[in-house]
């Protein structure tokens, strides 16, 4: 039987002809096609051909892949196997190419772009739409129309000019001259002849042309060297004016190669830098520490409620501003970490009448974990997350300005970016760093750039830039080299102890085969391997982190030095106590009067901070400082201030005179009621911090007479998730869902093919109807195959309406039920008869 008769004549027929191995590999590759499952092969095929899945498919395919569809949009439909790998490694047959062919070819037949054997390979329809050229999209080849469908519009008599000047035999229709001219531009002997007899500003012409594109414009009288062209039909016109080069005439000119450059090998990724292991790790570490600092600093600089919602969302430029010098950090890195304590939920807005930020309760849960483990939270964030800080500053596509926290910052490729880019890193040598043009040239191989787009404009390169620094400041990587705990977050496994030993097989090894061109490590997909994999990176990290400290050095200069980070409750007290002066690998905090009246209106007594102060300190109190205290607290609550509006009383009449006396105290409208007491008519909190200007140190006072004691108030939103990460696309199915969809695809294929019995001539529906029976026939030919054990083809509507057809096996008839198992959905159920709308048996098969 000839290879014709045997090759599948659709797209449908071709998938019927796969194993489930293969089905589940089309399935895995393009998840969009089971989404929801579809009820047989055909409509599997009709999915499959559609263009949004077709465009998908195309998005996902590597260049040389991409390359390789691209040529079979140019060449004959159908083509066989010689033909196509001719077009991709040329007349000289190049050896990378040709080798690394099957493997694409492989892939494109996997993914069900194309099918039919060898003999006759066929591009889905939709993909060669998407790819042939035409002169509104010209192809990605740079080739142009065929002869044929050049002079589609030609009159004859022009036709047989051309056939005649040309050398040929003139004919006596159009079809056979333009089979004659064809056949001169495919052969190379006749072809090359040709051009020896061409003017050489002719050549000259057709070189400009012909790698694309394809098109040029000419005079109504043209010179004489593009006038031998057009008479030779090497240039056939295609509109007034302009003509183009055919694409048998280009393919000669290229030696028969579809691309000027075919890229059947992944690019390498190169290494910029190669440092120790351990230098790399430990500056991973330091990194660690610094961005938990950082989370932790902003956090606590929104801890009575940070900055208001906007209208639209997120926040205002002023407010990122306010908390970008916060932090001593530049704008954009400081949108990153606001944008990383969303993701971790740790942040989000209240909800209220008046909107705001604050953290979330979450944070405090978060604040109890062991360092090494809050870091491990933040980066398994950061990984799934598809907000994208990067794009903050900048505009979405309606030109509307895109804020931090705000929306359009969703980007859904962003976690397959950073997963990718990170997985390129682990197969580096140990502690290599890459050059970042290397790692970008084999991302965008990988997915190539389509429909036009620069390499500046694309967003996989921009999030690939993004990745690199990110993950930098976060310790993923140190000195760009992907740490040790970078590596287990991925759930890849722990470097060779041998520096610079490579895995096989590694992304930045130049492989021959096309299909072994990603790395072999699986990431963790589930939650649970996903909360394995940052728990070990944690377990990795945690050792390198440096311990908390429970000790500070005073200096008699009034500052208080911390080498390092201190435990939380000495912290958080210090930070009341004292002011922050400078930040890094040892903090310097400074006493001030400010300060320690801070302490004091926190409820703290002049007792309690020289105790505190001599417990944690390495070395004595400094004289300086103790003097400090004391005299800010013997003044501290010498005035009350109450709510008269308000009032100042004091028992030291003469304090109050020289308040009075006071010229600025005049614009707090103090007037005396009493020798001890004065009324203001500013309020409270306006008095308080007048009098303080003035250099006094008054407390607050309660209606009971008592002081207030001031703490700062921690506004917590209530209850929130982190925010959902937007899929690109449907995700992988699992093997499980995978397995399940099969099987039922597979029966609804058998339902809607099994050959029928047809009892009545009349009865002959066409393919795809549903069986029509009367309800006597149809329990009388249940009740049969109950006794028979045959299947039988049902017509079924369920509840809501829904008609299906289905292969079944009766088990059971009674009470107006047939229980039955059913091959569609490849278990047993139980139909009401009233919802049968007909039987037919199947047909015998043949022997």
């Amino acid at each position: 039987m000839s290879p014709e008769t045997t090759a599948p004549r659709s797209l449908a027929e071709a998938l019927r002809a796969r194993d489930d191995v293969s089905l589940s590999a089309l399935l895995r590759a393009r998840p969009d096609l089971i989404t929801p499952v579809p009820t047989d092969l055909t409509q599997l095929a009709t999915r499959a051909g559609t263009r949004a899945s077709v465009v998908r498919a195309l998005e996902r395919l590597d260049r040389f892949a991409l390359q390789t569809a691209e040529a079979l949009a140019v060449a004959a439909d159908p083509a066989t196997y010689d033909e196509l790998l001719g077009l991709m490694a040329g007349d000289d047959g190049d050896p990378a190419v040709t080798a690394a062919f099957p493997g694409a070819l492989a892939t494109l037949r996997e993914q069900a772009l194309v099918w039919g054997p060898d003999e006759r390979l066929r591009l889905v329809r939709t993909a060669r739409e998407l790819l042939a050229p035409s002169p509104q999209h010209p192809s990605p080849t740079g080739l142009g129309p065929t002869v044929a469908e050049a002079t589609a519009g030609m009159s004859p008599g022009r036709i047989q000019e051309i056939v005649a000047e040309s050398g040929l035999a003139t004919t006596h229709d159009s079809v056979s001259a333009v089979a004659s001219l064809t056949g001169l531009f495919t052969d190379r002997v006749r072809m090359s002849a040709l051009l020896d007899e061409a003017p050489a500003e002719s050549v000259d012409v057709l070189s400009r042309l012909v790698w694309g594109p394809p098109y040029g414009q000419v005079t109504a009288d043209p010179a004489r060297h593009l006038r031998w062209l057009t008479d030779h039909g090497l240039l056939l016109p295609t509109a007034p004016g302009t003509v183009v080069l055919p694409r048998e005439v280009a393919l000669h000119l290229r030696a028969g190669r579809a691309h000027r450059v075919a890229e059947p090998v992944a690019p390498p990724v190169e290494a910029a830098a190669t440092h120790r292991p351990q230098v790399v790790d430990a500056a991973a570490a330091g990194q660690a520490y610094t961005a938990l600092a950082t989370v932790e600093e902003l956090l606590k600089d929104w801890h009575e409620g940070g900055p208001a919602v906007l209208r639209a969302g997120g926040l205002s430029v002023r407010d990122l501003k306010r908390t970008a010098v916060a932090l001593d950090v530049a704008e954009p890195m400081a949108a990153f970490w606001v944008e990383l304590a969303y993701a971790a939920g740790l942040l989000a807005s209240d909800g209220e009448a008046d909107e705001r930020y604050a953290a979330t309760p979450a944070y405090d849960e978060w604040l109890e974990l062991p360092a090494a483990e809050r870091w491990a939270g933040l980066v398994s964030a950061w990984l799934a997350a598809t907000r994208t800080a990067g794009l903050v500053g900048g505009r979405d596509a309606k030109d509307r300005p895109l804020s931090a926290l705000g929306p359009g910052l969703d980007r859904s490729a962003a976690p397959e970016v950073r997963r990718r880019v990170l997985a390129l890193l682990a197969g580096l040598p140990e502690g290599a760093s890459p050059a970042p043009d290397s790692l970008l040239g084999r991302l965008r191989w990988e997915r190539p750039l389509r429909g036009g787009q620069s390499a500046t404009d694309d967003l996989r390169v921009r999030l690939a830039r993004w990745t690199l620094s990110e993950a930098e400041l976060l310790g993923v990587t140190g000195r760009g080299a992907l740490s040790a705990a970078g590596r287990a977050l991925l759930g890849l496994p722990s470097p060779s102890p041998q520096a610079g030993q490579r895995e096989p097989a590694g992304p930045g090894d130049k492989l021959p085969a096309h299909r072994h061109h990603h790395p072999a490590p699986a990431a963790p997909h589930s939650p649970a391997e996903q909360a394995a994999a940052a728990s070990r990176a944690a377990r990795l990290l945690a050792p390198l982190l440096p311990e908390p400290l429970d000790h500070v050095l005073l200096q008699a200069d009034l500052t208080a030095v911390a080498p390092g980070p201190l435990q939380r409750p000495l912290a958080d007290t210090l930070g009341v106590l004292a002011d922050v002066e400078s930040k890094g690998g040892a903090t310097v905090y400074r006493f001030t009067p400010g300060s320690v009246r801070r302490a004091l209106d926190a409820g703290r007594s002049a007792s309690d901070l020289h105790a505190f102060l001599a417990a944690h300190s390495r070395t004595p109190v400094p004289q300086p400082l103790a003097y400090l205290i004391d005299d800010v607290a013997r003044r501290h609550g010498h005035l009350r201030i109450g709510a008269a509006s308000a009032y100042v009383r004091c028992d030291d009449d003469a304090l109050l005179s020289e308040i009075l006396a006071d010229k600025r105290s005049q614009g707090l409208r103090l007037r005396r009621l009493a020798p001890t007491v004065l009324a203001a008519q500013a309020d409270p909190a306006a008095l308080l911090e007048g009098l303080r200007s003035m250099g006094f140190a008054p407390a607050a006072e309660s209606a009971e007479g008592d002081v207030v004691i001031t703490r700062a108030h921690a506004h917590r939103t209530p209850p929130r998730t982190a925010p959902e990460p937007v899929p690109e696309g449907p995700p992988v199915p699992d093997a499980t869902l995978i397995g399940a969809a099969i099987r039922a695809i597979r029966a609804g294929d058998m339902a809607s093919t099994t050959p029928r019995k047809q009892t009545d001539p009349a009865a002959d529906h066409p393919g795809g109807d549903l069986p029509r029976t009367g309800s006597a026939e149809t329990l009388a030919t249940m009740q049969a195959a109950v006794l028979t054990g045959e299947s039988l083809w049902i017509g079924y509507v369920n509840a809501e309406g829904a008609a299906s057809q289905r292969v079944i096996a009766p088990i059971r008839v009674e009470g107006g039920f047939v229980t039955a198992y059913d091959h569609t959905s490849d278990e047993v159920r139980t139909y009401p008869l009233h919802r049968v709308t007909g039987v037919a048996e199947l047909a015998d098969e043949e022997a």
